[in-house]
């Protein structure tokens, strides 16, 4: 047991230093987690190493392949503070990669959360979770990480690092949400000004609630309840759309406004 806690930590240690350092990896850095269960612990040693504070929560889906095996078809992963960005109409965010590893654009209809979650409380309804929101919010989560293949990999690897998360891009509200039809919510995805994705709401299986209530139940089991102010993804609606620096970014939602980005060669953290 002392050994695989070892090795545990070796993979976490290797995975904050490169993303604080921005290098590249060039494998998964050790032995891949058994389940779950044992990814979330690196996961977990790795919020507790990292110098910054969890802002959010981001979720993706599991492929098909191995969400039998893995016995889930989300996962999450932490959002950090200095990584959440805010759009202006007209106006475009630079973000930071790791060159050398994985970046992607996610359009994404995203909540603020308006109040502490219960403490104690760790199992959530769909009505829970819509209980705990203050708004829905139109943004982009820039995906990202050291390891190149970590989509290849697979979700022991996603879930390891951060979730293959690299921050989030704030856009504009969605009014009126709860009155909403999820199909109705369309995005388009652009890079470079050309298309590479169209898609709505009603793309994310169960609708963008359900990983809200996904989440929050992962997240309280774990120790980590979700707060005021903390945003939270719900899934890519338009696909995961790879990106290189200096390429720019847009997503169109409908009626709503735009976010625009570009993604330049990340610096060391001080």
């Amino acid at each position: 047991m002392e050994a695989v806690r070892k090795a545990d930590l070796s993979v976490t240690e290797q995975f904050v230093s490169a993303r604080l350092k921005a290098v590249a990896l060039s494998g998964f850095p050790g032995t891949l987690p058994a389940d779950l269960d044992a990814a979330y612990l690196i996961q977990d040693a790795a919020i507790d190493m990292f110098p910054d504070e969890v802002a959010g929560w981001k979720i993706g889906g599991i492929a098909p392949a191995q969400r039998e095996i893995l016995g889930a078809r989300s996962l999450a992963g932490p959002v950090f503070r200095k990584d959440v960005r805010y759009s202006a109409v007209g106006g475009s965010v630079e973000y930071g990669m790791y060159v050398g590893g994985f970046s992607a654009i996610e359009a994404e209809y995203m909540f603020e959360i308006g109040q502490d979650a219960p403490v104690g409380k760790t199992s959530y309804t769909t009505a829970d979770a819509m209980a705990l929101v203050k708004r829905m919010i139109c943004g982009v989560e820039t995906a990202g990480s050291p390891l190149a293949t970590i989509n290849v990999v697979g979700a022991l690897a996603v879930v390891s690092d951060f979730g293959n998360n690299n921050g989030i891009i704030v856009g504009p509200d969605v009014p009126n949400w709860q009155d909403r039809v999820l199909s109705e919510l369309m995005c388009e995805a652009f890079i470079n000004g050309n298309s590479v994705g169209v898609g709505t709401a009603a793309n994310v299986p169960g609708g963008p609630i359900e990983p809200l209530r996904f989440v929050a139940e992962l997240c309280a089991k774990r120790g980590y309840p979700l707060k005021t102010g903390m945003i939270v993804t719900t899934g890519a609606t338009t696909g995961i759309h790879d990106v290189l620096p200096g390429e720019v970014a847009r997503v169109e939602f409908k009626g709503l406004g735009a976010v625009q980005c570009v993604a330049t060669a990340r610096k060391p953290r001080p």
